[in-house]
């Protein structure tokens, strides 16, 4: 009763993490370990809810818990308070592109040797009046499929005109890697590289020359030491906005040459909507499965590609691909012009 919904969803993932990696219980390790977790707005609902009240007590009242729930490090301190975890508790606020710095952060943490294991990821809750209309009024979420809104997030079609919000929470198990040996840890795949920049162009619109998005996407294969010959599948950022995707697919063709003709990319955001704050960390998750399990998941939704509008690579169109993916990539950009690049590699 103490936590905001996007608290309980970070708490709740942390959680299935920490079962996961058999660290539930382990006191000693958790003790010395981290959370970095990203959110883009925190616990609209209780600003919403408390607004309420301030007003119709003529500006006297609010909840006492307001601001502690409310405000987006209380995810990240809950799950501290939850499972012990008393190492470095962060919260990185960039927007869409947040649960994928969080992860980036983790990782210069880990390599820093400031720790061994990191919680890292996302949560995100805004399906509320503050939400829709905030995002309706910048006219981002699409309005056109009201009456059949399963295909309404559509990214890189012709009749796209906005994303479909999500929400939920996303942790991963971050773990220096000899450490995680040397107790048996169950490893899914390596984080490799981390790239990231800004903008500097606009509050809501990318740079529409692709330059500074494509530059992370370098700076990422550069950290991981890939070529992008090398790269087999990206999870893009694909919201299913006229700004976004085609601005996407430029940043891919500046970033991966003539090889990002070969590139399997596709946006899972067609299937989970737009979770904001959690979509990093989301699709972070996607891309360590696609390596585990050699899957890349479709684009839904995609049945006219918008090639006149820019968008001219192979998005996987609604039916997934059985092959070997042994190095992925995830992006995620958000307003202000944040970008933030992932590449994750099998482990051999």
């Amino acid at each position: 009763r103490k936590m905001a919904l996007f608290t309980q969803y970070a708490v709740a993932a942390a959680k299935m993490a920490l079962d996961d990696s058999a660290l539930m219980g382990n006191t000693e390790m958790l003790d010395t370990a981290s959370v970095f977790l990203g959110v883009g707005i925190g616990g609209f609902e209780v600003m919403e809810s408390s607004m309420k009240s301030y007003f119709q007590s003529n500006y006297t009242r609010i909840p006492p818990m307001t601001i502690p729930e409310m405000i987006p490090n209380e995810a990240a301190a809950n799950i501290s308070l939850a499972f012990g975890l008393h190492g470095a508790t962060h919260t990185v606020a960039t927007a869409c592109a947040s649960g994928t710095d969080a992860i980036g952060d983790a990782l210069d943490y880990i390599r820093a040797g400031r720790g061994d294991i990191v919680l890292a990821g996302g949560a995100e809750s805004t399906q509320n009046g503050f939400g829709f209309l905030g995002f309706n009024v910048l006219h981002a979420l699409s309005t056109k499929w009201a009456d059949d809104p399963t295909k309404a997030s559509r990214p890189f079609d012709k009749d796209r005109d906005g994303f479909i919000m999500g929400e939920g929470g996303t942790i991963l198990v971050l773990e220096e890697y000899e450490h995680a040996k040397a107790r048996g840890a169950k490893i899914y795949a390596e984080l490799a590289g981390y790239g990231a920049s800004s903008d500097g162009y606009h509050l809501t619109a990318p740079n529409p020359d692709g330059i500074i998005g494509a530059r992370a996407m370098t700076l990422a294969m550069k950290d991981a030491g890939v070529t992008p010959d090398q790269v087999t599948y990206y999870n893009a950022h694909g919201t299913s906005t006229k700004l976004n995707d085609s601005g996407e697919t430029k940043m891919l063709h500046i970033a991966f040459g003539e090889a990002a003709k070969n590139l399997h990319i596709s946006s899972t955001k067609s299937m989970t909507g737009h979770c904001l704050g959690n979509a990093g960390s989301l699709e972070a998750l996607v891309c360590v499965k696609a390596v585990q399990e050699g899957f890349i998941p479709p684009t839904i939704n995609l049945d006219q590609p918008d090639v006149e509008g820019g968008c001219d690579l192979d998005y996987t169109p609604n039916k997934g691909i059985e092959m070997p993916v042994p190095v992925a990539m995830s992006g995620n950009f958000g307003f202000g012009g944040h970008n933030g690049i992932l590449v994750f590699r099998s482990v051999k």
